[in-house]
């Protein structure tokens, strides 16, 4: 329905998404513009591919659609909606209305799922085609911080707990390998989509194979013209009136699963930026917090795991939608589709724009980092300094010295001025080198960056250079 509040009143609720986070570009693909202006398109193909394929469509009714397919009265749509209860037929008599001499065949043969549905699958192709570059450029982004530092060691934890040494690319790259299974899985998903096409009201093409009067031929012909001039390779050989809503839940599902990685990834920088290693970038104008001006809270962290949590969330939308599309279809999928597909790529947009954000401007601490390597390097490093005094000559006794005396950080000062450890004391510096630590984590960097990542990435190269636009 038409009806509703003023969208661009401060008296009514608009949503964040839109208003807020969402860029300008993913926001215009769910506009009610884009979609209308679809429908007319829609139209267009349908009525063209008619016309060739013989039906008495004249060449003046396909220009003067053409040339009104930017032309909508969206007053008159909203009034002619409130009046039939009908989103479709509303629209049909506003193009018949500035179409007059094509208003006979505008929606020749069609059900309301024609356009509904194709341009529905048209708008999840082309928002599929925005996200993915800016999950390319986040990974881009991500795969130059890793290599930069795939080196660098850092304390890594499990259970966060202090574990053995990593390097902050390493860790890094625990990012990437994620995003590089969403960049993945989105892609699929993208060239996985086929287009409704002309299939009439219950999926059987009967109302086409009338207007053919019976050529069946020509009815596939119809559907593959149609599918063609949309830019799908291919079409749904069987639909009830609608594609199938399992479409939705593929899509969605991608989007969680991106949503799940974002969350991750966020989550560490937050507990990084509270143990001062790392932070997200910081302007010079903003303000931490209003009663204490000295803090640097993560907020673009903070937003994406927000968001990322609302994301995940929106998956259960289709996969309730298409467990109860009771035979060819019922419409209590169309309210909820409204709003959960929209959703579920604007909250998509607006955690990749602010992730690039993010992963443009991360700053790392390293003298900070390798004070808590200090702090913890001497209780790691144990082993090492046993073996090399029993390679030495001395006793493994020397576990008990260790291990019994090491409940302070100042170990290893009191190891170097101890007697007992003099036969290794030259070697201290070699054996507590954090470097030595790290096992192959620059060598795992590397390859994985070079066989993995950058293969990945190769057909987004033209896109690379976008920074992102961090909205409010």
């Amino acid at each position: 329905m038409a009806a509703g509040g003023d969208h661009g009143s401060p008296d009514s609720y608009r949503s964040p998404l839109a208003s807020r986070y969402a860029s300008p570009e993913m926001c215009f693909v769910f506009s009610d513009r884009y979609k209308f202006r679809t429908w007319r398109q829609l139209w267009l193909w349908l009525a063209e591919a008619e016309q060739t394929l013989g039906l008495p469509i004249t060449d003046e009714q396909i220009q003067e659609m053409k040339s009104n397919l930017e032309n909508i009265d969206f007053k008159m749509a909203a009034e002619e909606e409130k009046r039939l209860r009908h989103d479709v037929m509303a629209h049909v008599h506003t193009f018949g209305h500035c179409c007059p001499k094509a208003a006979g065949i505008i929606h020749l043969g069609a059900t309301s799922c024609y356009v509904g549905d194709n341009t529905d699958l048209i708008i999840l192709r082309n928002a599929l085609d925005l996200l993915l570059p800016k999950l390319a450029r986040v990974i881009s982004r991500l795969a130059d911080f890793a290599k930069e530092r795939a080196s660098l060691p850092t304390l890594g934890f499990t259970h966060f707990q202090p574990a053995q040494l990593t390097t902050v690319g390493k860790r890094c790259c625990l990012w990437i390998q994620d995003l590089c299974m969403d960049l993945q899985n989105l892609k699929r998903v993208r060239d996985d989509l086929r287009f409704r096409g002309v299939k009439g009201t219950t999926g059987t093409q009967a109302s086409f194979l009338q207007l053919f009067e019976g050529d069946d031929h020509k009815v596939e012909q119809l559907d593959k013209m149609v599918t063609e001039k949309a830019g799908f390779k291919r079409a749904f050989i069987i639909t009830g009136q609608t594609y199938t809503r399992k479409v939705d839940i593929e899509v969605l599902s991608v989007l969680a699963s991106l949503g799940a990685s974002v969350h991750k990834i966020c989550t560490d920088i937050r507990l990084l930026a509270n143990l001062k290693e790392m932070e997200e970038p910081f302007e010079k104008q903003q303000i931490g917090s209003s009663a204490m001006p000295y803090k640097r809270n993560p907020m673009r962290s903070e937003r994406c795991c927000s968001l990322a949590r609302h994301l995940m969330t929106l998956v259960m939308d289709p996969l309730q939608t298409a467990s109860v599309q009771w035979f060819e279809r019922t419409l209590d999928d169309s309210a909820n589709r409204r709003i959960c597909l929209a959703e579920a790529f604007l909250t998509a947009d607006t955690i990749l724009n602010t992730l690039q954000n993010i992963s443009e401007g991360l700053v790392v601490y390293p003298k900070v980092i390798e004070r808590r390597i200090r702090q913890e390097l001497p209780f790691m490093a144990t082993e090492n300094i046993i073996m090399a005094m029993v390679k030495a000559g001395g006793s493994r006794q020397a576990a008990s010295v260790v291990k019994q005396e090491g409940g302070d950080n100042d170990l290893i000062e009191r190891i170097q001025v101890d007697a007992y450890f003099s036969p290794i004391h030259s070697q201290l510096d070699h054996l507590l080198d954090p470097s030595s630590f790290t096992g192959r984590a620059s060598q795992q960097v590397q390859r994985f960056l070079e066989e993995e990542v950058y293969p990945l990435l190769k057909p987004y190269e033209s896109v690379m250079k976008v920074k992102a636009e961090l909205c409010l």
